[in-house]
């Protein structure tokens, strides 16, 4: 795959790491079905308020039709009239009564006709802007979503590696806890220096991107994540690191490069939770 721009020599990226704690998978689970479920919720109520409003607008264009078949007709009354009282003058008298009268009826059923066309009009009007809502709900419950670290990410855990190699890991790791990003940044870079070989490396690599991302830092979170998938291209959280590169393209403003990147994530993961994120990601930056 090629990538458009400065990136073009950055294929993809990199998953959220594995260093998540069993009630904070759960959590994230939990998080997941309800955002799904709200979001199935509201674009049912899509559906229903699409289908109620093309019935008012079909009401509304029958009062419509009726409202200038009246109008019509009320103009050729009154015209017959006006004519009938200049030519016959005084000897119509009952005939001119007549046609007043029923000048005044028509003259009510249009402006009741009228009314209601205001009415239908005005709730019209509250029925597009209930469906802009549910459409700004359905954007936000997608991107919040899309935005959830990987629900399947197990609990880490370290086989055969030093008291050293876990201590300088854990202080890493506690900085990020605390969004202390600099320090976690300059405690990842460290790790990776001394502990290159360590099984926990590919672990450090990606979350030193997700600090930079968090620091809003893009370009270099970009970067970052494309060292977890040269360095470790066998790693399980490539597709992580790739949906994250996908998401920086898109805070940078670049969509060419997010949605190649994004793509890429749904077609070699298709079954994998990253792809969903990828496909809600993909439908947002067509808004």
């Amino acid at each position: 795959m090629k990538i458009v721009g400065r990136y073009l020599a950055i294929p993809w990226l990199v998953w959220l790491s594995a260093c998540v704690q069993p009630q904070q998978v759960d959590l994230i689970e939990r998080e997941q079905r309800r955002l799904r479920s709200e979001s199935t919720t509201v674009q049912s109520d899509v559906g229903t308020l699409r289908s109620d409003i093309d019935a008012m607008r079909s009401s509304l264009a029958d009062t419509r039709a009726n409202v200038q078949q009246l109008q019509r007709e009320f103009s050729a009354l009154k015209e017959r009239v006006e004519e009938t009282r200049f030519q016959m003058g005084r000897q119509l008298g009952q005939s001119s009564r007549e046609g007043d009268q029923r000048i005044k009826d028509l003259e009510g059923r249009v402006a009741k006709l009228g009314d209601a066309l205001k009415t239908q009009e005005a709730t019209l009007k509250a029925r597009d802007d209930e469906l802009k809502q549910l459409r700004d709900t359905i954007q936000t419950t997608q991107k919040a979503l899309a935005e959830l670290p990987p629900s399947e990410a197990a609990p880490e855990v370290v086989v055969g590696e030093s008291e050293a190699v876990r201590r300088d890991y854990e202080a890493a790791r506690r900085a990020l806890e605390k969004k202390d990003y600099k320090l976690a940044v300059g405690r990842f870079k460290e790790f990776l220096k001394k502990h290159a070989k360590s099984k926990l490396a590919v672990n450090a690599q990606y979350w030193l991107g997700e600090c930079h991302y968090a620091l809003r830092e893009f370009d270099q979170a970009i970067i970052e994540f494309d060292a977890v998938r040269r360095k470790y291209p066998q790693g399980d959280k490539v597709p992580a690191a790739l949906l994250k590169q996908g998401y920086a393209f898109a805070e940078l403003g670049e969509k060419v490069n997010a949605r190649l990147i994004l793509q890429e994530v749904v077609e070699k993961y298709p079954q994998s939770s990253e792809a969903a994120k990828a496909k809600l990601k993909l439908k947002a930056l067509e808004s």
